[in-house]
């Protein structure tokens, strides 16, 4: 069976701690962030574009569908962590996607060891999971402009809206 593009994009955390060893070796910036990335849209796209004029390597770490359902309620994920994982791994500025289940990503960045960690602009930089530690082996915390009015709770509220009409 013959891997597409996009399933060689999805690894799980031992396969990409072993690539991104290679990788450095060849001294290339990895950059990593992550979300719950629910329903994929513009803001995802244009913040994910901007993520990866920072580094050589985009990682996007998406929450587990258990993840989700913590943080956002029993009403989410309304996609499936296999169906989100592809549809971001489809995008041109992502080079790896990986999972995790915990509710923060703060064990998958020690793990990893991004050179970069990267959020939208809506963060503050002290609030960012994982800059201490990003921080303790000299890599650096970035943030990109969030564009506003784009937000998977948002749209869901106008969806929702649009059908009670």
């Amino acid at each position: 069976m013959r891997v597409t593009m996009i399933n060689s994009k999805i690894k799980n955390r031992v396969q990409l701690k072993k690539i991104l060893a290679g990788l450095r070796k060849r001294r290339k910036k990895i950059a990593f962030t992550n979300g719950c990335f629910d329903i994929l849209h513009y803001g995802h796209v244009k913040y994910l574009e901007e993520a990866k004029r920072h580094a050589d390597i985009l990682i996007i770490a998406v929450n587990s569908d258990s993840s989700v359902k913590r943080l956002k309620g029993n009403k989410r994920p309304l996609i499936s962590l296999k169906d989100r994982m592809r549809v971001l791994a489809a995008l041109k500025a992502v080079d790896y996607v990986v999972s995790f289940k915990e509710d923060t990503p703060v064990e998958i960045i020690k793990y990893l060891k991004p050179d970069i960690i990267i959020k939208g602009a809506d963060y503050k930089i002290k609030d960012i999971v994982g800059n201490k530690i990003v921080g303790s082996y000299g890599g650096s915390v970035k943030r990109v402009k969030f564009i506003k009015g784009y937000s998977v709770t948002s749209l869901i509220r106008r969806i929702t809206n649009r059908r009670s009409k």
